[in-house]
């Protein structure tokens, strides 16, 4: 990476400042997976162990309302709690923002104590100042520190005061988790071990158009799966019944398919239902036969062996996006088996990243099967895309 790391950085009695992703899913007030809170430890740890003075900042969910702030899941307080536990010491959690009483206790910080600031998004009640990149916050929230260390991959892809705002005013670098979710992504996508296979889910071709497009020029094979097979399948005059369809792409589709050849990979059958909802009527049809008054929710155990067959032998492997209504469990077999065959494949790179993806992998157990699970998958999306990642750029080079 042409980027600095917190390696390259004089940590002893420096404040440093730390963008960490601890948007973690939450029922309440409680944190019903820590993944990301875990995924921070080694850089955290890293600064404690260096002498630094750790003062981390986070979003959490979204703010559209004054009312939104005093969510139980809008406030940072029981992530600091767990924090404090992973890492055996306390975390000074701050419900503030900015304000006096968070200089006072940035200055009073030690060497190796950690704090937590409030949700950085309660800066966007009054104007979206976080996520709008409001050069005034950034430069006040750079004030409270030395140095700066980016290690929030899922919000990289985006430009906010708590990332690009604060690297703008201090020298900065990227953390343990932010250098490895960009390593392996570059690895797989610009320097791939052949076969290269791609597979990509998910509701809407207009989410992935520049996804398509750009692996389609790098992977050997790409897999299309999920509810954006249907807009594929109109394009080619097939009867989709009442399946999730973008007509406005549907020309799009022909190009992509025309200029993909045999490269593109088709589901040809799937799990058809007569409504959106776990309970209802099911059966499997081909690809050519979706009767008119049902809807496409999940790929076919036919199209399930044909992608297996498909991955079969590939040596790097990039997944992003379920294969059908995952949240339903009734149709979520298709991204388990595509799980499946993935965490089966030997010496292969393999790494997934989305939301549903991650779960299936995290819901079989096969997390150590998988070379990498991003944390970032927005963030994984862009990089996918061929698009820079402001929050990465924004670091000083080497």
């Amino acid at each position: 990476m042409a980027k600095k790391t917190i390696r390259d950085l004089n940590l002893k009695n420096k404040t440093v400042l730390v963008r960490v992703d601890f948007n973690v899913p939450m029922d309440g007030n409680k944190i019903t997976d820590d993944n990301r809170i875990v995924a921070a430890l080694d850089t955290i740890k890293y600064l404690i162990e260096h002498q630094a003075k750790v003062v981390l900042f986070s979003h959490l969910g979204k703010i559209k309302s004054a009312e939104d702030l005093d969510k139980a899941d809008r406030n940072l307080n029981p992530v600091a709690n767990r924090l404090s536990e992973l890492l055996g010491q306390e975390v000074v959690f701050i419900d503030e923002t900015r304000g006096e009483k968070l200089e006072l206790a940035v200055k009073n910080l030690q060497e190796g104590q950690v704090l937590l600031v409030q949700n950085t998004r309660f800066e966007d009640v009054e104007g979206k100042k976080e996520s709008g990149n409001d050069p005034e916050l950034g430069k006040y929230w750079a004030s409270l520190g030395d140095l700066f260390v980016n290690d929030a991959f899922g919000t990289a892809h985006r430009s906010h005061a708590s990332n690009v705002g604060i690297a703008a005013h201090l020298d900065s670098a990227v953390g343990f988790l932010m250098e490895k979710e960009v390593k392996f992504l570059k690895e797989a996508v610009d320097q791939p071990e052949r076969p290269f296979v791609a597979i990509l889910g998910g509701a809407k071709v207009s989410d992935k158009i520049k996804v398509i497009e750009n692996l389609l020029d790098r992977a050997d094979k790409v897999i299309i799966g999920g509810g954006m097979a249907y807009t594929f399948f109109k394009a080619k005059g097939l009867e989709i019944g009442q399946s999730i369809c973008e007509p406005d792409r549907i020309e799009l589709a022909k190009e992509i398919m025309e200029k993909a050849g045999d490269k593109l990979v088709l589901p040809v059958d799937n799990v058809v239902a007569k409504e959106f909802n776990k309970d209802a009527e099911t059966k499997v049809v081909a690809s050519e036969e979706i009767p008119t008054d049902y809807m496409g929710m999940d790929i076919g155990p036919q199209t399930v062996d044909l992608f297996a067959e498909t991955l079969a032998g590939a040596k790097t492997v990039v997944w992003n996006g379920p294969m059908g209504v995952f949240e339903m469990e009734k149709f979520a077999q298709g991204t388990m088996g595509v799980c499946q065959a993935i965490a089966n494949l030997e010496s292969a790179t393999t790494i997934v990243g989305g939301g549903d993806s991650a779960a299936a992998v995290t819901q079989l157990g096969y997390e150590d099967k998988f070379t990498h699970i991003s944390t970032g998958g927005g963030a994984s999306l862009s990089y996918l895309e061929g698009a820079e990642l402001p929050g990465v750029e924004s670091i000083d080079n080497l």
